[in-house]
């Protein structure tokens, strides 16, 4: 049924694999990067699109922010285009241009047979095994888990792994994405696969194609006919997704010595977060702690953290490893018992964001 309607190595090292030569680094949150009928951003003829920003937790609160020449707006039928991304937390509170295809050399990147780039900009490898999942972020109120896929030639000891699929939990949904099995690769054909709330999504093939959940909680774009996407949920995060296969000169390269019949089609993929707690675990969400000190060995050409025990999951929507944080429904009860116990102390009837609050009688 189909829904409708981690001395480190340098971020931008060479590791011998096939970078792609996309620029920017992840410089903070997108809040502003919501849908275009926003009622809050405006673009209109020539003019460049501006955003005000309205949560009251946001560096810049109730400020207005407009795209800068370069990329006035923030879509484009390129879809290797920059566009317009606006930072409602960013400290001086500026739109910055940026591609939406993931940047493998970018913060909260995760590529290749996995490497990651966490928060802090350090690179790290994470080999997991196949055909198992493992919590690349949990919080209290997001999980994402992946799913790995992988093989492993004769006299080697450990899988090669690359992440097949990412798992989505938050509030009460699930939304999931996946590279579909490939036994030769056709960049003409689709291998993206979306579910939400476990019904397959109906998205059509062609650039700039978008598919909205029924409340709009999540948005799915096409940045092409085939292959590439985002997918966003408001004031949650973005997340920019490729699916390309292990091609015969990685295979060269690597001696992944991969059988005939698999292409192991995978995901790339860009994580910005907009709204992560400091206790925020995960192979990736670790490293977005205020406090993170990386477990890599520091002058290791390629430095490889573990973990597997901590961050497995049985299933790719269980949040359920051994440091999973993932708690909806607690964190809405802990909610409702902060309000019951201060009630409504907007003295002001305007937002007071909890800061410096007096009141008289």
């Amino acid at each position: 049924m189909s829904v409708s309607g981690v001395n480190y190595a340098k971020a931008d090292q060479n590791d011998g694999n096939n970078d792609q030569n996309n620029d920017g680094n992840n410089d903070g949150n997108n809040d502003g990067n919501n849908d275009g009928n926003n009622k809050n951003g405006n673009a209109t003829g020539t003019n460049a699109y501006s955003y005000t920003c309205i949560q009251p937790s946001s560096r810049c609160y109730y400020q207005t922010i407009t795209c800068p020449a370069e990329c006035p707006y923030k879509s484009s039928d390129d879809p290797r285009a920059k566009v317009c991304y606006i930072d409602c937390d960013s400290p001086k509170c500026e739109a910055h241009c940026r591609r939406r295809v993931p940047d493998c050399n970018g913060f909260g990147s995760a590529c290749y047979d996995p490497r990651f780039i966490g928060a802090d900009g350090a690179v790290f490898y994470f080999h997991g095994k196949s055909n198992e999942n493992f919590a690349l972020v949990t919080d209290p109120k997001l999980q994402i888990n992946a799913r790995f896929i992988g093989h492993r030639p004769e006299g080697r000891i450990r899988d090669f792994t690359w992440i097949q699929a990412l798992g989505i939990l938050f509030g009460s949904h699930s939304f999931s994405v996946e590279a579909t099995k490939a036994d030769e690769w056709n960049p003409a054909v689709d291998h993206l696969k979306f579910t939400f709330d476990g019904e397959e999504i109906s998205l059509p093939d062609g650039s700039l194609a978008v598919w909205n959940s029924p409340a709009n909680e999540v948005k799915v774009e096409r940045l092409s006919s085939q292959n590439n996407a985002v997918v966003s949920i408001p004031g949650i995060f973005e997340i920019s997704v490729n699916v390309v296969p292990v091609t015969k000169e990685d295979d060269r390269i690597h001696k992944y010595r991969l059988p005939v019949d698999d292409c192991f089609a995978h995901l790339e993929v860009q994580f910005r977060f907009s709204d992560l707690s400091g206790e925020v675990e995960g192979v990736l969400g670790r490293t977005y702690q205020p406090d993170f000190e990386t477990q890599a060995k520091p002058g290791v050409a390629m430095p490889v953290v573990g973990g597997e025990e901590n961050y497995r999951t049985s299933s790719l929507m269980a949040p359920d490893c051994k440091k999973c944080l993932f708690a909806p429904g607690k964190l809405a009860e802990k909610e409702s018992s902060v309000i019951k116990l201060y009630g409504p102390m907007d003295c002001t009837g305007k937002f007071a964001r909890g800061n410096g609050i007096a009141c008289k009688k």
